[in-house]
């Protein structure tokens, strides 16, 4: 590049005489030039420190965004298995025993070879395998063990390798070999010896089946788990404690069963207790904390090798066994954890893709700020010949020694930050950032330096048609299709969706506004007062002789308003729903029922005296009622008796099966024969209802007068749909026992603890055993608990708060990118008697058209999102349980994100003009009007 460089050139050439030299004097040396890049740093450190800080923060967020999301599948992963237990996340390998060559330490080597095929797919718990071999339990024939139905107790043998280092022995030793024709020796659980009368000494016997001998077994030890809830003992309680059992007669007889440990010198023995019915198992758990969201399906594929593909095979024969038998529930939680990331994905995405778009609008108006404030400059060097790829080189230069660094080290900061062993989205994204931070400024000064073209309005006129039309086919796309089915990966179309709207709803206020700013500046011109006019008349047009203000600062308000409203709204449906499925579940918002009893009167009068209690209902309720009189003959149906006017006003506000009490308080009384007034499910009302007759298992019989209809009922929200509701009055006149409460419910935000506290104080002993404690509010909490939920409003939040600071940086730059044109005016204004306070008053003026636009066209928007894509949105992830799809427009949080931004906007507009606006007044009085 030619220009003053060249010319220190020429004077510095050998012969060379500089014009202000004396003729015949001796050359002075002269100073090399400056360095292009440190001279301009130096010239404006703070637009280059600010350049830096931008580039930070966007690339902090870029980088940072996609760890977190990656963090926070990991996390909900883990959870969700986790939550599953041992049972549902174990690999379980059995095989028939080896008779005559049954060992603990074949055993020991089975486990060493399925451990080793473990590997590197997935790996084992820290808590470790448990593997042993089991014998089918049997009925002892001992007298004067607890029978409570009259069926003997039963007891299984088990000997678990690792037993010894869980339990500890209270009374007696560990048993050991036994002797030929001798009881085996076992040990038993102290809890199960005390519940079925077992000590110590005490041989147990039974009788087999075929050949009507007595196998007898020796108790010589008592013993106590060092932790029952330890994993360990998943899938062998019995071993821990007597299990209440039913039998398969006609009637069901309960009996206690329980398990006993014995020495690996009766492995042999087993087969004798149990006719062979036993068996070798393997249980290996897997970690689950270390398996990552991403590497899934290649998990998914490994245990499914492991379970029935080569690996199996591989296994089979390496152990010797040929009746190895592999089954697991991983394959299912997998599928199901995986379909649960896909379903929340897209509406995780839709955050930081706001903020990107936002973004990507900030910088363009910094290279739009930048190109102003030098574009004398970089024409003056275009015109001293100067090439364009020469300067956008320079300005290239000048960028990469600011942004790289800040780059550098805000990618840095989010590693370490949010640890996670993925990094590609976070290469791509911090990447994606630091190019648009160091191209923006070159390219708006390749624009700039370019050719200009001859104004052409169909230009503008066509992307705009363009923008309309894209946007149109996806929205169209989305609603016809619903949101991309499981496996596709997070839906893009819905993602930019929001933000085409935002565009187009832009563009289109782009066209509107200075119609309507200009007609109210013309109306305010009619007035006595000048600030009003001059304000909107500059709102108007653009600065710096534009026809029109930049649509730039519009957009970006737009998209954070839209992109917030429409997540606002998908949080606030989420927790809307999350509250009905809640009380749905309990019935209202606290339930106590007995399941084999009914409530005594104490008990519910201290639920009621709760603090937070608005209204209870003692309600008589029960699903194994048959109803006699229907087209079927007779029909088993759910029947609830409770207080008319309480059960009303508990049915609207649980919205299950509401209804008029008046209408069950027609009808006559007081006797065995009348008629009782009931409201039925909507199932039954096309049959003759004339007839319907209550039979009940005791013998009790009750005839009906239908007198209304019900679409389900809260009491028995988990019930068939086919259900009646009785008033409790005529029906304690008539049959009294179906009016004594088994259940409770109430209105108001009840304690789940106090609740509970209330229920162990009437009953201390068995509360726990003969009553069960729910509350929405708890239920609420466990719906919500689900990290895979927590990310992703954690991820709304952060991203809305990105979104709004960009926008605001947004309103920053264009107002100091109006900053020179606003003092030029404001300093003519000073001289014809303009007050201080005046001054902000036009500044505000000027940027009140912006703040509205953005929030009502941006609450619009957002609402208009939402009735276009909310009806293909499934929620149900989000909230924990299965709801309808289709998502509603919610007013409340569109408006508290418009308006808040719109507060935020005016709050950073008063600041600036506090701040800058009289600084920038009194350097143009001094220095005078140089335009």
């Amino acid at each position: 590049m030619t220009g003053p460089a060249a010319t220190d050139a020429e004077r510095r050439a050998p012969g060379g005489t500089s014009p202000q030299e004396p003729a015949g004097s001796a050359p002075r040396a002269v100073p090399p030039p400056a360095p292009w890049v440190r001279t301009r740093l130096r010239a404006t450190p703070l637009s280059a420190l600010l350049g830096a800080v931008l580039a930070f923060v966007a690339v902090l967020l870029s980088a940072a965004l996609p760890r977190a999301m990656d963090r926070g599948t990991d996390q909900a992963l883990r959870s969700f298995l986790e939550s599953r237990g041992p049972a549902q996340t174990s690999l379980y390998v059995t095989a028939r025993p080896r008779y005559g060559e049954q060992s603990a330490k074949n055993l020991d080597e089975v486990l060493a070879t399925l451990l080793s095929r473990t590997a590197p797919g997935f790996a084992v718990a820290p808590e470790g395998p448990v593997h042993g071999s089991s014998a089918a339990a049997r009925p002892l024939g001992n007298r004067g063990l607890a029978a409570p139905d009259g069926a003997p107790p039963q007891l299984g043998l088990h000997h678990l390798r690792t037993a010894s280092e869980h339990v500890r022995l209270v009374e007696g030793h560990w048993p050991g070999a036994p002797t030929p024709g001798s009881p085996v020796p076992v040990a038993l659980s102290q809890s199960a010896a005390k519940t079925i009368g077992i000590r110590v000494g005490m041989v147990l016997e039974t009788a087999t089946g075929r050949a009507l001998t007595t196998v007898k077994a020796e108790v010589v030890g008592l013993y106590a788990a060092n932790d029952e809830a330890e994993d360990y003992w998943t899938d062998y309680t019995c071993l821990l404690r007597a299990c209440l059992n039913m039998t398969t007669t006609q009637p069901p007889q309960a009996f206690w069963r329980t398990e006993a440990l014995v020495g690996a010198e009766a492995l042999d023995r087993l087969t004798e207790w149990s006719e062979g019915q036993n068996e070798d198992f393997w249980r290996i758990p897997v970690d689950t904390g270390t398996l990552r969201a991403d590497q899934l399906p290649a998990t998914a594929k490994s245990v499914a090798s492991y379970l029935s593909g080569p690996t199996a095979t591989r296994l089979t024969q390496e152990t010797g066994r040929s009746d190895l038998r592999f089954t697991s529930r991983l394959p299912e939680q997998f599928a199901l954890a995986e379909a649960r990331r896909q379903a929340a994905a897209p509406l995780a995405a839709m955050g930081p893709a706001g903020v990107a778009g936002v973004a990507f609008v900030v910088f363009c108006l910094a290279a739009g700020l930048t190109g102003d404030r030098r574009e004398s400059e970089l024409r003056l060097l275009l015109a001293r010949g100067g090439s364009r790829a020469g300067i956008v080189r320079r300005l290239l230069a000048e960028n990469a020694v600011t942004v790289l660094p800040a780059a550098a080290l805000a990618a840095v900061l989010a590693v370490v930050l949010l640890p996670t062993p993925r990094s590609a989205g976070t290469v791509l994204a911090a990447s994606a950032a630091t190019l648009l931070a160091l191209l923006a400024v070159p390219v708006r000064a390749f624009v700039l330096l370019s050719p200009k073209r001859p104004p052409g309005p169909r230009r503008r006129l066509v992307a705009e048609l363009l923008a309309l039309a894209a946007t149109a086919a996806a929205v169209f796309e989305v609603r016809s299709r619903g949101v991309a089915p499981a496996g596709a990966g997070v839906d893009p179309l819905l993602i930019a969706a929001p933000l085409l709207l935002a565009l187009c709803g832009g563009l289109l206020l782009a066209r509107i506004q200075p119609a309507l700013v200009g007609a109210l500046a013309r109306a305010a011109g009619r007035g006595p007062g000048l600030i009003g006019f001059l304000g909107l008349a500059r709102a108007a047009r653009g600065t710096g002789g534009r026809a029109r203000p930049s649509v730039l600062p519009l957009i970006a308000l737009l998209l954070a308003v839209t992109t917030g409203g429409f997540g606002a709204t998908v949080l606030a449906a989420v927790a809307d729903a999350r509250s009905e499925a809640a009380r749905a579940a309990v019935g209202g918002d606290a339930q106590v029922s007995a399941p084999n009893g009914t409530l005594p009167e104490a008990l519910t009068k201290a639920a009621a005296a709760l603090p937070g209690v608005r209204s209870s209902v003692k309600v008589w309720s029960d699903d194994n009622v048959f109803l006699y009189g229907t087209k079927a003959g007779s029909t088993q149906i759910s029947v609830v008796v409770a207080d008319p006017v309480e059960y009303a006003r508990l049915s609207a506000a649980a919205g299950l099966g509401r209804f008029d009490p008046a209408l069950l308080a027609a009808g006559a009384a007081g006797t065995s024969g009348a008629k009782v007034p009931a409201l039925i499910s909507r199932d039954l009302a096309e049959d003759d209802t004339s007839g319907f007759q209550l039979r009940l298992e005791n013998g009790g019989e009750l005839k009906l007068a239908v007198v209304g209809v019900v679409d389900g009922t809260p009491a028995r929200p988990g019930a068939k749909s086919t259900t009646v509701v009785l008033p409790a009055a005529q029906v304690l006149a008539s049959v009294p026992q179906m009016g004594l409460p088994n259940t409770w419910l109430a209105l108001g935000p009840v304690d789940q603890h106090q609740l509970e506290e209330a229920v162990r104080s009437t009953d201390p002993a068995g509360a726990e055993e003969r009553y069960r404690v729910r509350t929405s509010s708890a239920v609420m909490a466990e719906l919500g608990s689900d990290p895979l939920q927590r990310s992703a409003e954690r991820l709304f939040w952060a991203s809305l708060a990105g979104a709004a600071g960009f926008a605001l940086l947004a309103v920053l730059l264009t107002l100091v990118r109006a900053a020179p044109d606003r003092a030029a005016l404001l300093a003519r204004l000073r001289t014809m008697g303009l007050r201080p306070r005046q001054g902000i008053l036009l500044i505000l003026v000027e940027s009140v058209p912006l703040a509205l636009a953005a929030a009502l066209g941006g609450a619009l928007l957002a609402a208009g999102a939402v009735a276009l894509l909310g009806p293909a949105l499934d929620l149900s992830t989000l909230v924990g349980t299965r709801v309808p799809t289709g998502l509603q427009v919610l007013v409340t949080p569109v408006l508290i994100q418009a308006l808040g931004l719109a507060a935020l906007v005016a709050g950073a507009v008063l600041a600036e003009a506090a701040i800058s606006g009289r600084r920038q007044i009194t350097t143009e009085l001094r220095a005078g009007d140089q335009r």
